[in-house]
């Protein structure tokens, strides 16, 4: 059976349904690398990671073969989950195999076609790994790891995607390949596998979804991997905005427009959105990628930023502003200290802090802004900055809280008081496991997105089911491997990799820390690389309290009482005596600290909070900054 195809004009309002209103908001209106930005911040934005581990599983509802020749012995019933293969399937009629989601294949070489299949990176994991450690979020993400052959996947090995030449080195039995590159305009040489045509689409698609998802990350991912560019199989170019190299972008938009989306990407977006809580913008709008990748940069450098200076000098940062380039088409500014060659952080704004520096030296400071043909300017004027020898600030993040409790209730509490926003994109968990008696590091989570002064976010396992906190409150909410920790094991906040900025026991040993909540308590202001059990206060297991930053039940009782509320205890409703016209907010709290009701406005035309649907107990009301005791029968 063909696959169903929808004509590219209906496939908006035909899946309109799908996408969750508002999902695209602030969208309209915006071309070229400002879509991919907005998108990149809707897409990524709390998502729910799951373990490598978890994909089979979840193979089962995004990738069954219900659009070809299957739906009659596709039977999940009985156990029988036959799996999609865009590098087997043949389209036109009957397949040369097919795999029951059983047939994983563990480990080792395999000897054809037809024996097992496996989860296949369409963005290879060499892309995004650090040596033999794999990355999360990357590593896991369904959008683009997928369900295929294990033996064409072991030969496809990390060549890219592409148009196979004259020299074909192997041909599989739906007709896809691998040759020598032909695609026009790459100075790329090596081997590429091509799929076959109704999956090109599908293909391009997902690396797109990559370069937008993963904005933020790309110039840190192994890119340019090649000595040269004949042999860089990458193809990424190091940019955050482009993401692949010109003539890269100009055969997916090619394959974009030649395999329009099917019914099953569609099916698949929608079911992975119920796995991940993000969607692949490009499936619900494939005419964003040619709106996307249209910009016709000028062959003129742009003008150097001027005026650089330093706007505040601390121990460990310092703040660079600088009055922007007048050219229309900049994309962003690269910062570089001491003469360096190599930038040390770029930004889209005309300010930014500079951490991670040593107390009492001096540093040099230029800017160069780029434009969107990624011509650089020339230098700024220099800045000089003597950072001072100490201050009232935190070094670097820290680790607030760490919660290992119950089956998987586990939380990790992070906290910014380092005075300046922070990039998290260099930042991730590392855990540390034992084979005997050696110790190695597995499989990491890298942070991402930006951190405010004084700001707290919680990385969050899914599976949690604490009473507490959910995992819409957390920043991060990930099964990766740092978040199935048991308390025996190290796990360390990390710079880069494995550069310790904040730890949870010891190092290559047993640690006990099963079992219990972890405090860090309020007269510790410095993350330091080597655990300290008396830093830290003691609970129960599973206790969160005040996870996240919600209040306290100490810091509730504690409140100024400017109101009075009656009565108290209340049936169905709570009124509220005094000037309360000027209220932004009521929230209604249980106990534990956990926010269950929230009103914008609430006395703006009465003066009383129904509590009526509210069950039998202890809760605080909290008035914008003030909160009052009450008890509801």
């Amino acid at each position: 059976m063909k696959k169903l195809l929808l004509p590219i004009i209906l496939i908006s309002s035909s899946v309109s349904a799908q996408i969750p209103a508002g999902y695209y908001d602030g969208t309209a209106g915006l071309t070229g690398y400002a879509l991919k930005s907005k998108l990149h911040d809707i897409i990524a934005e709390k998502n729910v990671n799951w373990h490598y581990g978890d994909l089979q599983e979840y193979y089962k509802q995004t990738d069954l073969d219900v659009y070809y020749d299957h739906n009659s012995t596709n039977n999940p019933s009985n156990g029988n989950y036959i799996l999609l293969d865009i590098y087997s399937e043949i389209p036109g009629g009957p397949d040369s195999y097919e795999y029951n989601s059983t047939q994983l294949q563990g480990s080792g070489s395999i000897t054809g076609e037809g024996l097992a299949w496996n989860r296949e990176h369409m963005v290879p994991q060499s892309t995004f790994s650090t040596g033999s450690i794999s990355n999360y979020p990357m590593y896991s993400d369904l959008f683009y790891v997928v369900p295929v052959d294990a033996w064409i996947n072991q030969r496809r090995s990390n060549y890219p995607y592409g148009v196979a030449g004259s020299t074909i080195y192997y041909s599989f039995t739906n007709g896809s390949k691998i040759g020598n590159d032909a695609t026009p305009g790459l100075a790329y040489t090596g081997r590429v596998y091509e799929p076959i045509n109704e999956f090109k689409g599908d293909v391009a698609r997902a690396l797109l979804y990559f370069a937008v998802r993963y904005e933020g990350k790309l110039n840190g991912f192994n890119h340019n991997a090649g000595t040269t560019p004949a042999n860089d199989e990458s193809q990424l170019d190091g940019t955050e905005e482009r993401a692949f190299e010109p003539a890269y972008i100009t055969m997916l938009k090619e394959w974009n427009a030649l395999d329009p989306v099917s019914q099953r990407e569609i099916d698949r977006n929608n079911t992975v959105y119920s796995i991940q809580k993000n969607r692949n913008p490009f499936i619900d709008n494939p005419g964003w990628v040619d709106l996307i990748w249209s910009e016709t940069p000028d062959t003129n450098a742009p003008a150097a930023p001027i005026n650089l200076s330093v706007a505040q000098q601390n121990a460990n940062f310092v703040n660079l502003s600088w009055t922007p380039s007048t050219d229309t088409d900049i994309l962003g500014y690269k910062i570089y200290m001491n003469g360096a060659a190599t930038p040390i952080a770029t930004t889209k704004n005309t300010s930014i802090s500079i951490d991670r520096l040593t107390p009492s030296t001096t540093y040099t400071f230029t800017v160069k802004s780029y434009d969107k043909g990624y011509l650089e300017s020339p230098v700024s004027n220099v800045a000089t900055a003597a950072t001072i020898a100490s201050d009232g600030f935190s070094k670097d993040l820290m680790i607030t809280k760490y919660i290992e409790g119950s089956s998987n209730n586990k939380a990790i509490e992070i906290t910014n008081k380092t005075g300046h926003e922070v990039n998290l994109n260099n930042y991730n968990l590392n855990i540390q496991f034992s084979s005997g008696t050696s110790y190695y590091f597995s499989d990491s989570f890298q942070l991402e997105g930006k951190i405010a002064n004084n700001e707290t976010f919680v990385v969050l396992n899914p599976n949690a089911a604490f009473t507490c906190y959910t995992n819409s409150q957390a920043k991060f909410v990930t099964a990766s491997t740092p978040m199935t920790y048991t308390g025996s094991q190290y796990v360390e906040l990390a710079y880069k990799g494995f550069g310790t900025v904040d730890a949870i026991g010891l190092k290559s040993t047993a640690n006990a820390n099963g079992n219990v909540s972890l405090y860090r308590k309020n007269t510790v202001n410095q993350p330091t690389g080597t655990f300290t059990l008396s830093e830290w206060d003691s609970y129960a297991i599973n206790y969160c309290q005040n996870l996240g930053g919600t209040l306290s039940t100490t810091d509730l009782i504690t409140s100024n009482k400017e109101f009075k509320i009656y009565p108290n205890p209340a049936h169905d409703d709570l009124f509220v005596s005094g000037e309360t016209q000027d209220i932004k907010a009521a929230q209604i709290i249980d106990v534990s600290g956990k926010i269950i009701y929230t009103e914008k406005d609430p006395f703006r035309n009465k003066k009383n909070i129904s509590v009526q649907n509210l069950p039998s107990g202890f809760y605080f009301l909290k008035l914008d900054e003030k909160a009052y005791q009450f008890i509801k029968k």
